[in-house]
């Protein structure tokens, strides 16, 4: 990365604003460089490393990736795939694939060979856009995907893939012409395929439009509701990675209210030590497996934090330990959202005012304005406050559909509904508690039981830093409660023994819900969003068996 000295020098002060921001405007992704360049073109939109982005600059390099693209025969929602970690050049990448009328494909830069070429095949991929660290598995792909037309090697120079034959993404963008290919794009035509973690089964491509990025916040806004207040002043961290729902919304968020944005093209503990108080950061982002691992890093407590006014967090539980630090630390405004890549990321948000209230930490928060919320059982029929059930969205971001699954489609988007397959209910003021997957529902005895009850309060046990709940099978009872546990970095030895937090969980819990076994682990599985890989875990166990459940 770069020096502190390196990074203050090449600081610029704020662009005074002279003409008020209008997010409203703003309407697809391809819009957000255009305008924000019309209003503050000097401003920084974009961090890496030594580099900074303007406004101006980040709609001249998107035109010409655009016209990269079109140049290329790409055009009628083509998919341009981008296998690469974040940097600048993968954000003037995504703005180029919405003004070109393509659609960014965002795989997963962690995935093995064969889950790579999953998804170029099943998306139909006409362009493929990889960093260097990847771009020998992509040329091992190549020959089995001849409908790839182009492939760009981002973070590259030529020197660098001469031998590949493969152009580098500097040269192929600075040989376009940096003209706006104006091409109309509406709100309705879609801008990204996501495809979903994959714990269970293949990835689906969930097909979002670039309304999904917008909608919420426009119906906000129409409420008089400002939410976090997003302006051009605020300073954020591109910690998720752009491929997931969650970095994607973030980024097309905090672009749109013209903030400018330092992006980690991993995620780091120690920068963001650095960098919050560095470039004063106001808003950042993290699911709780990262807000753990910072606040866990070596002088977190020492940091000066002041600037930081918002931290949102979502995409897994989190502890009540971890939320405590997180305020004792951080002292800023805390809040949870919640939602799936199929309702175009947030649905529902706990607000700062609602953490001060115990009986909410666990909530997942109420819908924001324009959102829709209902409980439904087996049978598809609402459900009185306080019955868990399956959790329905109705959200103006919903997706348009799975890539090519019209069964999928139909059974998870039901008349205008996202049918989650989570299991919660809503207490009598609207706010939902999320119980568990329903997938994920362990069945012993005839009882009903939810892991994420019991994983709370594991993780509640001192010295305990994670824990997941599985159901394995039993000849007795169908499945018996499995938990499985990660000492915190801190704990000594065997200090924490099965028998003491075994008797915690007796204290909290019914007896049916108690688990059975303990297991210590050094680490557990989890996908890039942060969610654990219950499908892995449970795998080891009903090897053999003629059902999962």
């Amino acid at each position: 990365m770069f020096s502190v000295a390196m990074a203050i020098a090449t600081r610029t002060p704020p662009v005074p604003m002279t003409t008020p921001i209008r997010p409203s405007k703003i309407q697809t992704v391809a819009a957000i460089p255009r305008i924000q360049r019309a209003l503050r073109p000097t401003a920084t939109a974009l961090r890496f490393g030594p580099r900074e982005l303007s406004f101006e600059e980040l709609d001249r390099s998107s035109s010409r990736t655009a016209n990269g693209l079109l140049h290329a025969g790409l055009k009628g929602e083509a998919r341009v795939a981008i296998l690469s970690q974040d940097s600048d050049e993968v954000f003037e990448l995504l703005f180029g694939i919405a003004k070109a009328g393509c659609v960014m494909t965002g795989i997963n830069w962690r995935l093995a060979a064969p889950e790579v070429q999953f998804i170029l095949e099943n998306g139909e991929v006409e362009a493929l856009f990889v960093d260097r660290d990847r771009l020998s598995l992509a040329l091992n792909l190549l020959d089995s995907l001849p409908e790839i037309r182009l492939v760009v090697c981002l973070g590259s120079n030529q020197l660098d893939t001469n031998s590949s034959g493969v152009e580098s993404y500097c040269e192929w963008r600075d040989s376009q012409s940096e003209k706006d290919p104006e091409i109309s794009i509406a709100p309705e035509d879609i801008f990204a395929q996501l495809y979903t973690s994959g714990t269970t089964g293949k990835p689906k491509g969930v097909r979002l439009a670039h309304r999904s990025f917008f909608a919420v916040v426009n119906s906000m806004a129409q409420a008089g509701d400002e939410w976090i207040g997003w302006n051009a002043e605020d300073v954020t961290l591109f910690s998720i990675p752009s491929f997931h729902i969650g970095g994607l919304w973030w980024a097309m968020t905090a672009l749109r209210a013209g903030a400018c944005a330092v992006i980690l093209p991993v995620f780091d503990p120690a920068k963001v030590l650095e960098f919050v108080p560095l470039f004063q950061v106001t808003k950042v982002c993290m699911v709780p497996a990262m807000i753990q691992m910072t606040l866990a890093e070596n002088g977190s407590e020492s940091v000066d934090w002041t600037s930081l006014k918002h931290l949102v967090y979502g995409g897994a539980p989190i502890s009540r330990v971890l939320l405590e630090r997180s305020n004792r630390i951080l002292d800023c405004d805390l809040i949870q959202i919640y939602g799936l890549t199929e309702t175009g990321n947030t649905a529902i948000c706990l607000r700062a005012d609602d953490h001060v209230r115990e009986e909410l930490l666990n909530a997942a928060g109420r819908p924001y304005p324009g959102v829709e919320l209902k409980i439904i059982d087996t049978a598809g029929e609402p459900v009185p406050c306080g019955t868990i059930g399956e959790v329905c969205l109705r959200s103006p971001a919903n997706m348009v559909e799975y890539w090519k699954l019209p069964e999928a489609t139909a059974s998870t988007l039901r008349d205008g509904w996202v049918h989650t397959g989570d299991a919660g209910y809503v207490n009598d003021e609207g706010y939902l508690f999320i119980c568990d997957r329903i997938k994920d529902m362990i069945i012993s005895a005839g009882e009903n039981v939810y892991p994420a009850e019991i994983e709370s309060v594991l993780a509640a046990y001192p010295g305990i830093a994670e824990a997941a709940v599985i159901g394995v099978p039993d000849k007795r009872w169908g499945e018996k409660i499995l938990g499985l546990l990660v000492r915190s970095e801190d704990e000594q030895g065997d200090a924490v023994r099965k028998r003491g937090v075994l008797a915690h969980c007796s204290a909290h819990l019914a007896d049916f819900k108690v688990p059975v076994g303990l297991e210590f682990r050094e680490q557990l599985p989890r996908t890039a969003s942060g969610k654990i890989k219950k499908a892995e875990l449970r795998a080891a166990f009903w090897e053999g068996e003629s059902r999962n459940v």
